[in-house]
């Protein structure tokens, strides 16, 4: 266990047991957990710790507030946020099944119906999440996990995961 992991461990063990890494992104890292109040498996975006120290946290604290006010069915809603050990953080569900990206990876083409209706999903999420103060680039990395921060990417992330789409219509 690295030293930042174990420190983060330490410093949420009370709420969450952190399981594992799911992914990594520019600004953060995500891992799985369990919520112990509830019993189930979530999400933990965690801001790098060395990007607090030089830009600061203002960014990653946005990226909250904003999340955390949308209500949308392709966008997973913020369960919890925080500061703990000088880590900041917050938890969203963690949604088992395929990526999209394994699908791609498995199927290597989908079909056009498909296709169309997966864009129309992020395309109506990314447009409610602009109507409400976002600006977005579509990005994505190729380690994408857990439904985190891979496809809203601007000057704050919007909970949207492209690769993910296909669980939270509850595809395979």
């Amino acid at each position: 266990m690295t030293e930042i992991l174990a420190r983060l461990s330490t410093a949420l063990s009370d709420r969450y047991t952190i399981e594992g890494q799911l992914g990594e992104g520019g600004m953060a890292t995500v891992y799985l957990a369990e919520d112990l109040k509830h019993r189930r498996q979530v999400a933990v975006k965690v801001l790098r710790p060395e990007l607090a120290a030089i830009v600061g946290a203002e960014r990653f604290l946005k990226e909250i507030v904003i999340t955390a006010n949308l209500q949308h069915p392709n966008i997973l809603p913020l369960y919890d946020s925080g500061e703990a050990d000088t880590f900041l953080y917050y938890v969203m569900p963690y949604i088992e099944g395929e990526t999209l990206r394994d699908k791609l990876n498995r199927e290597k083409q989908l079909a056009v119906e498909e296709t169309l209706e997966i864009t129309k999903s992020v395309a109506g999420a990314l447009s409610f999440a602009h109507e409400r103060g976002g600006s977005f680039v579509i990005a994505a990395a190729d380690d994408d996990r857990g439904r985190s921060e891979q496809f809203g990417v601007t000057e704050f992330h919007v909970i949207l995961n492209f690769f993910e789409v296909l669980k939270a219509r509850g595809g395979n």
